[in-house]
């Protein structure tokens, strides 16, 4: 039995990306066999195909995040069995696949009122959005906070939850149609761009700053976002959507105001069993309560991923777009 994937044999623009024929895996002890229904596309996809992220040896096949229902498992498997609706989004790559074998462990089963493509849309960005607003920061109701990207998959589905918890958001996006899409899910304050971010932050919240920046951009808002942050202030970098920031010398975070930085990951944050299935269980209850609607507003078929690539850094995209295998 053969599937089809995404390769790269080199690192670079999107154009590396090959639609090829490959042998379908054999699930090993303590694996599961997925056949994916479909895939979420992801910010993190560009860096491992630009090497920016060293992923395993190439030719290697990218991606994250995936839906689908399992196939087969591996012997000592007892938490999934086939024909369980399941998703996941976590290393290692290889999500760009037909199908792929995975640990079992980082599966999480599926309710069944959420379907493939919002499951495929939703659960990196959406279990990144729920350790980031949940446990790096926790948000509390009367806070207000500055969301990088708002307009962009994590930050709507952030947004959304910061305004669930009772807070005020102030998002930053880069062009006015974004910012409709900002205000329409849930940020109170919509800035345009970053270049007086901080006097506008002051503005907004009377003098008195955040307590916290999460800021996705990186190298392009970095000094801006750490300007933002009221005394004892927390930055949260989670992303390099401008370019990785460059060293950081540590006495300036003294001398703003005895500042917090972090440098976060999913990983890192659902890497015990137990945190992963409770971050999905938030997840899964805050957007089938109607607190937080995940936006699939693009699909491309998994074969023309490139051209996913390139919309995602060419700006062209809002909320969140999936891939799909035999679209």
């Amino acid at each position: 039995m053969s599937s089809k994937a995404i390769r790269i044999h080199s690192y670079g623009g999107p154009e590396v990306m090959q639609w090829e024929g490959v042998p379908t895996p054999e699930p090993g002890p303590g694996e599961a066999l997925v056949r994916h229904e479909a895939v979420g596309l992801n910010y993190i996809d560009v860096y491992f195909r630009t090497g920016l992220y060293k992923g395993p040896n190439l030719p290697a096949t990218i991606g994250m995040e995936a839906a689908g229902a399992v196939v087969a498992v591996g012997e000592g498997v007892s938490s999934v069995k086939p024909g369980d609706r399941v998703a996941y989004a976590t290393a290692p790559i290889g999500a760009y696949a037909t199908e792929r074998v995975i640990s079992a462990d980082r599966l999480v089963k599926l309710p069944d009122s959420i379907d493939f493509k919002t499951a495929a849309a939703m659960m990196l960005q959406g279990m990144t959005a729920q350790y980031l607003i949940r446990r790096t920061h926790r948000v509390q109701a009367g806070e207000t906070i500055v969301i990088h990207a708002a307009a962009g998959g994590v930050g709507l589905i952030m947004s959304q939850w910061a305004r669930h918890l009772g807070a005020s958001v102030i998002g930053v996006v880069s062009n006015e149609a974004k910012a409709e899409l900002a205000r329409s899910h849930g940020a109170t304050h919509v800035l345009i761009g970053h270049a007086d971010l901080p006097a506008q932050v002051k503005r907004i919240t009377g003098g008195a700053m955040v307590p916290v920046v999460y800021d996705s951009v990186g190298k392009d808002t970095f000094m801006a976002s750490l300007d933002c942050l009221a005394p004892l202030g927390l930055m949260v970098s989670f992303g390099n959507a401008s370019g990785p920031v460059p060293p950081v010398d540590i006495a300036l975070l003294g001398a703003k105001g005895s500042l917090f930085l972090t440098r976060p990951s999913l990983a890192s944050y659902t890497a015990k069993r137990a945190d992963l299935e409770q971050s999905a269980k938030e997840l899964f209850e805050v957007v089938q309560s109607g607190a937080v609607k995940i936006e699939v507003n693009q699909t491309f078929p998994l074969s023309q991923a490139a051209d996913a690539h390139r919309a995602l850094e060419g700006r062209k995209t809002t909320g969140s777009t999936v891939l799909l295998p035999r679209g």
